[in-house]
């Protein structure tokens, strides 16, 4: 039996309240039918005994007190599946906005998601090429995981999402088994088309689904957006047998609509207003990612938020880093000097990168490669600021060499540019010439097998300016 409750209580901002509502759950959605005629939708957001709030998605002007009509849809928030979502675009709520027609589902699926019983899930293994050498050789990207970017205002983590859609490839040969999940959050009308200009020119579009919600756009779209995605990723890797990466930016975007989402349901803020739930929410969102026994298919996060005021102690960075398994954090001292992508690469940490390289996935020699980098550049931010004290002149010829090592460095491997996409052989062949650049001696992380196979003896061999100068080379490798 279908029922129509006539008349609401109550409006305040973007909820309406209704009494005397029974059988009804948590999430459901509801068609609200105005006196002219038009439909708009909501979804319930609170119950207290027989009254319900309803989050009204297109907002609450117009509607009557009395004779407005609302109508139960007794199922919660479904998105639309079939496997030609591939090269689609959708707003924040799945509805298709490319002028290509409604999809045609195969199946519906309540975006809120299934939790993955832990003890089905497959630890994960193997990487994820992202042609970018600070990520690819220090913080690998293992399948299934769960890795955010940190930036901050005005950085260029728009141009590093992009790239990152642009050069993603799986390792094995199986690109046609690979797919990209892209929702961005909040986000000006010239940043949504910069975004969907650059897929569409650089070719990817066909192997992207965009979901794309609009700075202007109402704020419970925002909080649906990225359940909406990640939706669509469980389908495509679960039961199309994908691999699929799904790069979800801002999420701090996402975290303040929650918090004026928490706030207008009147709920006790948190730490800087933020809900007290909100470390429960975010996982929730990124315990999505994963590897499941009996399925071929994988989901790997990127998720990518800006730093209020570049504080990494705030609490949307805080509570990712506790919730995902480690960061990249782009540094705004690189940017200011010209580097892209300005990746710090000694706070940047991919804990399960090495279960996921070295023989029969990378190299043998990429672990402790990338052990020697790390342990090479702490040693240059030592020798900068003893250098900062006493002046560089006066510094050992060893520390000297160290100077003179992470200038390479931050020029020639953290300094990429825009369109270069590097194999990871040559990453990997790239960071032993930095490394060759220092005494033999000093390279105390490596073994001596390796250092025999890989250490450049002949210093005419160390010529680094061919580096960073054809940046169109390997775009057709994409």
């Amino acid at each position: 039996m279908i029922l129509d409750y006539v008349g609401v209580k109550e409006i305040n901002g973007s909820l309406i309240v209704l009494d005397d509502v029974e059988n009804v759950s948590n999430e459901e959605m509801v068609d609200i039918r105005l006196s002219n005629g038009t439909v708009r939708h909501g979804r319930i957001v609170q119950i207290e005994g027989k009254r319900v709030v309803v989050q009204v998605f297109e907002g609450t002007k117009s509607i009557s007190l009395d004779n407005t009509r609302t109508r139960l849809k007794a199922h919660p928030m479904e998105l639309a599946l079939a496997p030609e979502i591939m090269g689609r675009v959708f707003n924040g709520v799945g509805t298709p906005i490319d002028g290509l027609g409604d999809v045609y589902p195969v199946k519906k699926a309540d975006v809120n998601g299934t939790p993955m019983n832990p003890v089905s899930r497959v630890y994960p293994r193997n990487y994820i090429n992202t042609g970018i050498s600070t990520i690819d050789t220090l913080t690998t990207l293992i399948r299934g995981q769960k890795l955010p970017i940190f930036s901050g205002s005005g950085m260029k983590h728009n141009e590093l999402a992009v790239q990152l859609v642009r050069q993603a490839k799986i390792s094995d040969g199986e690109d046609n088994k690979f797919g990209i999940v892209f929702a961005a959050m909040g986000v000006k009308n010239d940043v949504a088309d910069y975004f969907r200009r650059s897929f569409e020119e650089s070719g990817v579009l066909s192997r992207v689904v965009m979901f794309l919600n609009l700075a202007n756009d109402p704020i419970i779209e925002r909080t649906l957006t990225p359940r909406c995605a990640l939706t669509a990723a469980e389908y495509l890797a679960f039961e199309c047998d994908m691999h699929v990466l799904v790069i979800m930016t801002d999420m701090t975007s996402y975290a303040e609509a929650l918090r004026e989402f928490s706030s207008s349901k009147g709920e006790i803020p948190g730490r800087k207003g933020f809900p007290g739930y909100l470390y429960s929410d975010l996982a929730s969102l990124y315990e999505r990612a994963g590897m499941i026994k009996g399925s071929k298919g994988s989901v790997t996060q990127i998720p990518i938020l800006t730093m209020p005021n570049d504080d990494i102690t705030h609490p949307v960075p805080d509570l990712t880093g506790y919730i995902t398994e480690g960061q990249i954090v782009l540094d705004r001292q690189l940017e200011g000097q010209g580097f892209y992508p300005p990746v710090s690469v000694l706070p940047s940490l991919s804990r399960l990168m090495k279960d996921g390289i070295g023989e029969g996935y990378t190299r043998a020699d990429h672990q402790p490669l990338a052990n020697q980098l790390f342990a090479a550049y702490a040693r240059v931010q030592d020798a900068r600021s003893l250098a900062s004290v006493i002046g560089e002149e006066e510094l050992s010829p060893i520390d000297k060499k160290y100077i003179e090592f992470g200038k390479l460095f931050e020029q020639y491997f953290v300094n990429q540019g825009y369109s270069e996409n590097r194999s990871i052989e040559q990453s990997l062949n790239l960071g032993w010439k930095l490394l060759s650049t220092l005494p033999r001696t000093e390279l105390d992380r490596v073994d001596d097998e390796l250092l025999d196979k890989y250490y450049i003896t002949d210093k005419e061999q160390l010529n680094f300016s061919a580096i960073n100068n054809s940046p169109e080379k390997n775009d057709d490798d994409v």
